[in-house]
């Protein structure tokens, strides 16, 4: 008999017993069902075999790791019930674009006609194979013949993407003869992908999954359409540019023109800017720019750029942020944990921050705030502020969109504006980029340089971090008057030498390294852009360092 330890406990098992057996004896200690396993602190697919003397932990969807393989067990899932419904003679490309509602929007494009009764055949393809419980086989090929097959079935990005794999063997996914590539584990069978719904939209399709919160149910889909448009946008120009995938933006390094690529981003995103400005100047009435986003938008140097674009205009803005109406330390409230909560509304003095912007529109001078952070007070140091015509104040801060913030401004004094890091660039056709990872890269190079944080405190704190978007943020997005994309094409490839030795320096010890070790995996598909080309203005510098914001 072979010995096994899981949660402290030792566990006697067969030689041979697989991780899929052991955790059927255990299952009962978990809420959900079990999807993956760690062994000695690595991450494996349940179909291996147990090791003597081993460590042994499992994960459902409500664990990040077993919710991102439920996600692309069941894109696998669907991919193959698509192609099986339509034929792959009649299909030219079937694209994982971006998340929307609680799932993703799936652009599907050939020969047919995406319409309900499409829609109604794939989803009872899918449910048809999760009754039948058919093995997700795993197998393991050389990197050339994997781009060979990838050629056959059309798959143009996947071959362009393993064309810059430094690895000689890449792993494939096959449900009965439909072969794909993914980075990231699986689960045994299509049996464990009971969860979801298919909905018709806009041409495509959206398939809708449960929130890690909730593994067994799948949220009403309910499309964000100002987020949606934006996201629609930047992934059409994206690719009318020839860049919607790491291979594409690899190309464009490799080929020497990365350089023409970043000054046209920079160029199409401070027209919008210009855009956004010249809304605001032409309604006179708008006194109030509220700008809010989730963490690591770029917030900071949106209103910097928004500021410089409304001087062009006539008018004079004048840049508050919301942190320096912070109620004193002791006087902050507390979340569940007993800590400081400095996302809730409630850190806010409301009622200060709606009689001083009463006072201001009404034409008297008043006396601003300075939030001492390290005293944990606010401060008043002899800065004043009056209003005249053609002043306006560029307001940031997260709960910026909320209309509790500023009860006492009337609607048509303020313009609100939601600003997000929408990433719109894809791995390949069927594994996109989460934003929350572009923004968690984002946040980590940040911090490390301008507030000493190191990458594994940042990875410990994110879950905190996305909890309070999630009730301070996303609800309110769809509020803003315009939706404003931060996110760069390029600058994953930028932001790749900054955030590696970052993750490096997390220890195998460390309950961060298994992300850490995600991430890294995630770098090794781009190649490297240095920073040294990105314009002194550029959003991505409030990140890297250098910006003449000073940021």
């Amino acid at each position: 008999m072979w010995t096994v330890l899981h949660r402290g406990k030792e566990i006697q098992t067969e030689e041979g017993t697989t991780l899929l057996e052991l955790s059927r004896k255990v299952q009962g200690e978990y809420a959900h069902e079990i999807l993956l396993a760690s062994v000695d602190g690595k991450l494996s697919e349940l179909f291996k075999p147990v090791k003597n003397g081993s460590r042994v932990e499992f994960y459902t969807a409500a664990d990040k790791p077993g919710f991102q393989t439920y996600r692309r067990s069941m894109i696998l899932l669907f991919m193959r019930a698509i192609y099986t419904a339509a034929g792959r003679h009649v299909l030219d490309k079937v694209l994982v674009d971006f998340a929307i509602s609680k799932g993703v929007y799936v652009d599907v494009r050939g020969k047919l006609a995406v319409d309900g009764a499409f829609v109604e055949k794939v989803e009872a393809k899918m449910r048809e194979m999760v009754e039948e419980r058919i093995p997700l086989e795993k197998r393991s090929v050389s990197t050339d013949e994997a781009m060979e097959l990838f050629s056959k079935y059309k798959m143009y990005d996947k071959e362009k993407l393993l064309h810059y794999r430094r690895v000689s063997k890449v792993n494939l996914y096959n449900i009965k003869e439909f072969e794909d590539y993914y980075y990231g584990y699986m689960v045994p069978d299509t049996g464990f992908l009971k969860y979801f719904k298919l909905y018709p939209f806009d041409g495509g399709i959206v398939l809708q999954m449960p929130i890690q919160s909730e593994p067994e149910r799948v949220p009403e889909f309910e499309p964000g359409e100002k987020v949606y448009l934006c996201q629609r946008e930047s992934s059409r120009w994206g690719e009318a540019l020839g860049v919607d995938t790491v291979g594409d933006l690899n190309d464009r390094i490799v080929e020497g023109t990365i350089g023409e690529l970043i000054l046209v981003q920079e160029a199409l995103q401070e027209q919008r800017i210009g855009e956004i400005a010249a809304a605001i100047a032409a309604d006179r009435k708008k006194k109030f720019v509220m700008i809010a986003g989730p963490s690591s938008s770029g917030k900071t140097t949106f209103s910097h750029r928004l500021s410089i674009q409304l001087r062009t205009l006539g008018l004079t803005p004048h840049p508050i942020a919301v942190d320096n109406y912070f109620v004193n330390r002791e006087d902050t409230p507390r979340d569940e944990n007993g800590e400081y909560n400095y996302e809730c509304l409630e850190a806010i003095d409301i009622e200060k921050f709606n009689q001083d912007m009463t006072d201001l529109l009404d034409g008297k001078t008043v006396a601003m705030p300075t939030f001492n952070f390290k005293k944990g007070k606010r401060e008043y140091k002899g800065n004043t502020l009056t209003l005249g015509p053609e002043d306006i104040l560029v307001i940031e801060g997260i709960h910026g969109l909320n209309d509790r913030l500023s009860y006492s401004l009337a609607p048509e004094y303020k313009y609100k504006i939601y600003i997000s890091a929408l990433t719109q660039l894809n791995v390949d056709e069927h594994n996109r980029i989460p934003s929350t990872d572009g923004r968690l890269i984002r946040r980590m190079v940040r911090d490390a340089r301008t507030r000493g944080t190191s990458a594994r405190d940042t990875i410990a704190m994110w879950p905190s971090v996305r909890r309070g978007e999630e009730e301070n943020i996303f609800p309110y997005q769809e509020s803003a008057d315009v939706v404003f994309n931060s996110a760069l094409i390029y600058e994953l490839a930028v932001l790749k030498p900054y955030a590696e030795p970052l993750l490096f320096g997390i220890p195998r010890e460390a309950p961060e390294y298994m992300e850490a070790k995600r991430l890294l995996k995630f770098f090794d598909y781009f190649l490297t852009v240095v920073g040294d080309e990105i314009p002194k203005n550029s959003l991505l510098r409030e990140f890297i360092g250098g910006s003449c914001f000073h940021v």
